[in-house]
């Protein structure tokens, strides 16, 4: 039982360096698979007011969401043979990746819902700082690393944070 607090630490520990290192380090890359994120996804989020197309119909078409999918699909799969070992702690991870994925693609498509279920996830993409806020589901990474980054009182709403420059 104890895996489950561990596979949940370790899961947002995971959404926070992959999200940094990953998807903002290599994906500013334009030639890197990873580019999605940053070229695609995040191009939209700053257009749209955090809404994402790619995310409005189901996984399909090869766009930020499929590819944000099958990259974690393929987490998933090396978590494989720890699940014999480590089945609390395997469960959890995966349970985790299923809830990012549920999670992101709801943020993306609700606004209302984001402001205020995952305010931090708002801030990443609306932000002044998209440097910052790493952490999806929960903020717990980005508060023990010091990357949580508020909006600016001043930037109210979408409109004010969606005309800053990506």
């Amino acid at each position: 039982m104890l895996g489950i607090p561990i596979g949940l630490i370790y899961s947002n520990a995971g959404e926070w360096l992959i999200h940094k290192y990953v998807l903002h380090g290599l994906g500013r890359n334009k030639k890197s698979f990873w580019a999605f994120h940053w070229h695609e996804h995040h191009k939209a989020s700053r257009k749209n007011d955090m809404h994402d197309v790619a995310y409005d119909k189901p996984l399909g078409g090869w766009n930020a969401q499929t590819k944000e999918a099958v990259a974690i699909a393929l987490l998933g799969l090396a978590h494989v043979p720890l699940f014999p070992i480590a089945p609390f702690f395997t469960a959890t991870v995966w349970y985790s990746m299923a809830h990012y994925h549920s999670v992101h693609r709801r943020s993306h498509l609700d606004f209302k819902w984001a402001e205020e279920n995952v305010p931090w996830h708002v801030d990443h993409h609306l932000g002044a700082n998209q440097d910052a806020n790493w952490c999806v589901t929960r903020p717990w990474f980005d508060d023990w690393m010091g990357t949580r980054v508020a909006r600016s009182a001043n930037a109210s709403g979408m409109a004010g944070a969606a005309s800053a420059s990506t």
